[in-house]
């Protein structure tokens, strides 16, 4: 391994995020053609930091017939989007905030940021 493998090769461990969202939390998207739609998230892709929200950005895929789906055909189905492009979904605000992590009775909880209330 030459010496710019390795920088890209840490690169790559260093570039990951450490996420405060979880699968079935509400999010709203920021950014991109889908701003402003609200979904659950369904998956989230922790090597690429990527998630797919339920209802939100739906690509259509060509599904051939199996046992399952005998008739087969075009379907559609949720495609990947950034991280950076969603933000969880306070249903009391009525509006995207953002998350941190505190520590509470010594248990680490999910706390709206910067006013710090428990999610």
């Amino acid at each position: 391994m030459n010496r710019f493998a390795a920088r890209i090769q840490a690169e790559e461990k260093h570039r990951h995020r450490n996420l405060v969202l979880k699968i079935g939390d509400e999010v709203v998207v920021i950014a991109g053609k889908e701003k402003g739609k609200r979904g659950k998230i369904l998956h989230i892709d922790r090597k690429n930091d990527r998630v797919y929200v339920e209802g939100v950005n739906k690509i259509k895929k060509f599904m051939r017939p199996t046992q399952e789906n005998p008739q087969g055909g075009v379907i559609e189905v949720e495609a990947p989007m950034d991280l950076s492009n969603v933000l969880f979904y306070d249903s009391k605000k009525k509006k995207g905030v953002r998350l941190g992590r505190k520590q509470e009775d010594g248990k680490m909880v999910r706390v709206t940021r910067p006013e710090g209330k428990t999610v």
